[in-house]
């Protein structure tokens, strides 16, 4: 049997915000869990979220703006 990973264990803390696999953040936008704001992102809270190892990952009420390098996207809280 091959190993199991929990969801999302492969999020990585960076000093500038998180990074997660690039296919991980498309789930969120298509399950609704994120939606565009302008130039940024909100957590939508009638939408549901993944579990995540890091608790409050994406705060309600709080924008976020993604980078995608092709392989993984580095998200960061919008100021």
């Amino acid at each position: 049997m091959a190993d199991e990973q929990e969801p999302f264990a492969d999020v990585e803390v960076t000093p500038d915000g998180v990074s997660i696999p690039e296919l991980k953040w498309r789930e969120l936008l298509f399950i609704g869990a994120l939606r565009p704001d302008g130039d940024a992102f909100v957590r939508d809270p009638t939408r549901p979220l993944p579990a995540f190892h890091i608790p409050d990952l994406f705060p309600e009420g709080t924008r976020f703006r993604a980078q995608s390098d092709g392989r993984r996207v580095l998200i960061r809280r919008a100021k």
